[in-house]
């Protein structure tokens, strides 16, 4: 039974940061893909970011430079360091999973994931 659960959210000031984690379990063979989403209040869930299985972060634009995707295998957990945030980054946030390995060009839609954590809520003021 795969359980992902996120932890690092909070509220913060403009210009601040936050690294938001989630732990993986239940995986039973290694090659996962994992990333992140995020949905802000009234808005569709978006894509965030993904790292590849050779460790490559991709993120969406709006994050591009400000945000770093980052993995422990060992610890099964995956990272989002959040930097420079703005309040347009409020959102709850989601890491997902999948059995695949994901390499160069990564996808960026939700059905493509199949295991979903509760969400972490990130508030920028």
């Amino acid at each position: 039974h795969v359980q992902l659960v996120e932890s690092g959210g909070g509220s913060v000031e403009t210009g601040g940061s936050l690294r938001l984690s989630c732990v993986g379990s239940g995986f039973t063979y290694g090659g996962i893909c994992m990333g992140w989403f995020r949905q802000a209040a009234g808005k569709e869930r978006e894509w965030v970011s993904t790292i590849t299985a050779d460790g490559i972060g991709k993120y969406t634009d709006s994050v591009q430079g400000r945000f770093t995707i980052s993995q422990d295998k060992e610890k099964n957990t995956l990272y989002l360091q959040m930097n420079s945030l703005k309040p347009d980054d409020t959102a709850m946030y989601y890491c997902a999973a999948r059995y695949a390995q994901c390499f160069g060009h990564v996808s960026t839609s939700e059905d493509y994931y199949t295991y979903w954590g509760q969400w972490t809520q990130v508030t920028v003021s």
